[in-house]
């Protein structure tokens, strides 16, 4: 792997030249598109669906806003930041039959290339640039005057310039001011779903709803179990965010520290054959092809299991606690 690379050390001019399209307009689209403008990338337009809801945001921020087909007869880079799962339909329907020749392919996952959602013709460059968090985040960073941390990496070079373009966009996100890594579009697709799966949502929520659970069983009050098991995750996150996990363990009462310590390691025998399946399932590919074949079914089975997760006892109580937290706001 190369070096880190900051923004002193990368040329815009591959972004700067080119007219880019920017395929969605959400969290992602949306940042992305701001940042490269601000960082003077002057032929960004914004690609959307007939009857898009996202159109009149784009409009209003003064972005020109064309269909997908048309955005892949004109742009000589598109920048594929509709949802992952939608990666399939939209390449086949609308950008493989109408993009020129030579024309680049940007994503900021490496999902649709790992899982093949994707087949790219050999003419073109198809470079991975991911800033390495929330959507709305990469623009939040930016207007601070800093970025996210950005990873790049080539699937293909028709080029001999897809590195330099990879790098160009991440610089121009504001991900030079973080540091600028090279991935590989496998290691950051499975990097992604599994993290985001065994660690960053599914086991957080896991945890938290397990506690609450235990918690009324053992007769404590719903917005007291809910503050110690879900409320209090943010004041952990931001500690070990900015400390690091052995900070964190520094900056909390030695009480909790030394219960934390002695049920550690028996949360993570506990989990470990649970992670091993998830990583067993994300690396085969099949937990891909369940959630494409979900999405291309019209959402089912997810839209029921996030009703079944808003109707949990715990949603109630933090409703609770969030309302009047609010209430005290001045």
């Amino acid at each position: 792997m190369s070096a880190v690379l900051y923004q002193a050390d990368i040329d815009l001019a591959p972004v700067r030249t080119r007219t880019l399209a920017i395929i969605g307009y959400g969290n992602h689209g949306r940042s992305h598109a701001l940042n490269l403008r601000d960082m003077g990338v002057e032929r960004v337009i914004v690609a959307l669906r007939e009857g898009s809801p996202n159109r009149a945001r784009a409009e209003a921020d003064g972005f020109e806003v064309t269909g997908l087909s048309e955005a892949a007869v004109r742009a000589d880079a598109v920048s594929l930041l509709a949802a992952d799962e939608a990666h399939g339909e939209i390449w086949r329907t609308h950008i493989a039959p109408n993009r020129k020749p030579g024309q680049a392919l940007i994503l900021c996952h490496g999902f649709s290339i790992e899982y093949g959602l994707i087949n790219p013709p050999a003419d073109a460059d198809v470079v991975l640039a991911a800033a390495k968090g929330p959507g709305g985040a990469v623009r939040e960073a930016f207007e601070r005057g800093g970025g996210l941390l950005g990873f790049w990496a080539v699937h293909q070079d028709a080029s001999g310039g897809a590195r330099d373009l990879a790098l160009a966009y991440l610089a121009a996100l504001g991900c030079g001011r973080a540091g600028i890594r090279q991935t590989s579009f496998r290691e950051e697709a499975l990097a992604d779903i599994l993290g985001e799966q065994a660690v960053l949502v599914g086991g957080v929520c896991a945890l938290a709803r397990e506690g609450f659970e235990t918690l009324l069983r053992a007769g404590i009050r719903p917005e007291m179990a809910y503050i110690d098991t879900v409320h209090e995750i943010k004041y952990i996150a931001d500690l070990i965010h900015t400390r690091g996990m052995a900070g964190m363990y520094e900056a909390i009462s030695d009480t909790a520290e030394f219960g934390a310590h002695e049920v550690e390691g028996a949360i993570r025998e506990a989990v470990r054959p649970v992670f091993e399946a998830v990583a067993a399932d994300v690396i085969s590919g099949d937990f891909a092809r369940r959630w494409v074949a979900d999405y291309e079914a019209g959402r089912k089975s997810l839209m029921a299991r996030r009703r079944a997760a808003a109707d949990h006892p715990v949603e109630a109580a933090g409703a609770d606690i969030r309302a009047g937290s609010a209430r005290r706001t001045p």
